[in-house]
């Protein structure tokens, strides 16, 4: 067994992996704070190459723009720690990678606050084929190994939120909104 499968977060990337295959849709990932830890999670499964198009780890804000076209505007007003940077970086990973789904994270593992945000202090996105993206902000406590494993476990939660609503919606407009 492997620590994210302890944790929750291996069922929970086994999961997602398995839907977008029945799907026939991709995922790519965004990351800043986790370091990679999302996509190690997800490449952790077996058969994740039928969906996982690859991923950006995006540690330098300057990187958010080059690499994930996040508004460089907006990096300067607000900085890299917040929900439309999040979102954006979720987009931007989508677009660049050819996927149908993008998911980033972005935030303060530790152990100093940025940019007057406190530790602990996560967004991550989830940005879908309809180009829609779902954020959340997190307030997480613990130590820096803490807080980046409870970000992978939290963003994949998302996607499999977003992944379990969309399939709702479309099973609903196949029985004709009923």
């Amino acid at each position: 067994m492997t620590s994210g499968a302890a944790s929750g977060s291996g069922d929970t990337a086994a999961e997602v992996l398995a839907l977008l295959a029945e799907r026939g849709q991709t995922l790519a990932v965004a990351e800043s704070l986790t370091g990679g830890l999302v996509a190690a999670r997800l490449t952790d499964v077996p058969g994740a190459s039928r969906v996982f198009r690859g991923s950006v780890t995006a540690y330098a804000t300057a990187l958010k723009a080059e690499l994930l076209d996040v508004d460089a505007a907006l990096l300067a007003e607000r900085g890299a720690v917040d929900a439309e940077v999040a979102a954006q970086m979720a987009a931007g990973v989508r677009g660049r990678l050819g996927a149908d789904w993008g998911i980033a994270t972005t935030g303060v593992a530790g152990p100093e606050p940025q940019d007057g945000h406190p530790v602990g202090t996560v967004h991550v996105a989830v940005s879908g084929p309809s180009g829609a993206a779902k954020t959340a902000v997190l307030r997480l406590n613990g130590g820096r190994e803490e807080i980046r494993k409870e970000s992978v476990r939290r963003v994949l939660a998302l996607l499999s939120g977003e992944l379990h609503g969309n399939a709702r919606a479309q099973d609903t407009e196949q029985n004709g909104g009923t």
